[in-house]
Parts: C-alpha cells; structure tokens; sequence
C-alpha cells in the first residue's frame, strides 16, 4: 500500500509512570516504519472501565497517516506494546496495563478479522475514548455511529480531567 491512509489509535496506560508511558509511545509510533503521527491529543486522568477496582488510566488519541494495511498496523501497535512491557496473555481483560494501543478508526473501513475489529466496538460508549477523539478529530465519522462530536455529546464525562 503506498497511499497513506488516517487512521486513528487509542492509548492508554495505568500502571507505573502511566503519563510517560503515554508520551514514550506517541514517540515510538511516529518511529514505526509505515506510521506517522500527524496530530496528538492532550493526555486525560480517566476512571477506569469494566473492571474499575484499579488505578486511574492515563489515555490518549494520535491521527496517524499510514502505508501498512489494518493487521500489518495492528502488529506493530502490539510491538510497541511489547517494548514497554506489555504481556497480553497474562493480562485480564479490561485489566490494569502498562500501555494499551488499540485500532479505534482505519479510515472509513469497516474490518472484522480475527483480532481486529474497526470501528473499534466500544468506541461509540467510551468517553476516555471520545473525549481526546474529539480533540483532534471533531468531525470524522464512525462508520455505523455517525460524527465524533455528536458521540461525544451522549457520553458523561465529567470525571475525565485533562492533563496536558
């Protein structure tokens, strides 16, 4: 693929240095062959979800401009996690996590692979998701939910605390 196509990741961290965490990985995203970083949201102090007997998350959005496909992208979101630490397989779902990146938008695509699915499923609901989106990207669409703005509009937020 030689086009660059926008597509946009979530990031999040709790564990440790969760902050700086966030910071070394926008870092190493935009250092990722085939990745780089157009804009960055500020960083949001969120509850936690799901499983909300942990510490506060740290989270994040970063525009990318892309030449890898959906699961080539995913691979090396997996890899920086891994450089921080990250073990998926002994991690509990909706757990506490050294650094979690996830696929939210792969431009207007619509993906179901195994591993991978975008519209990221939760998006729509999630404001420590929506509320940094919105930040960079007001206006984009999620296919099947409609204009960031408007989503971030349903979701309550008023325990999300912007950092920087």
């Amino acid at each position: 693929m030689n086009t660059p196509v926008e597509a946009y990741i979530g990031l999040g961290a709790n564990i440790g240095d969760a902050a700086a965490a966030v910071e070394r990985a926008f870092d190493r995203l935009d250092q990722q062959a085939g990745i780089r970083v157009i804009a960055r949201s500020s960083l949001y102090r969120t509850p936690a979800w799901g499983v909300t007997e942990q510490p506060d998350f740290i989270n994040a959005v970063a525009e990318i401009a892309t030449t890898l496909g959906p699961l080539p992208l995913l691979e090396a979101l997996l890899a920086v996690e891994r450089e921080a630490g990250r073990d998926r397989r002994a991690g509990e779902r909706w757990g506490p996590r050294v650094l979690d990146l996830d696929v939210l938008l792969y431009g207007d695509a619509i993906i179901e692979e195994p591993g991978l699915r975008v519209p990221h499923p939760h998006l729509h609901e999630r404001a420590f998701v929506l509320v940094p989106l919105a930040e960079v990207a007001p206006s984009k669409h999620v296919p099947g939910h409609g204009p960031v703005v408007a989503l971030r509009e349903r979701v309550a937020s008023g325990d999300i605390q912007a950092l920087r």
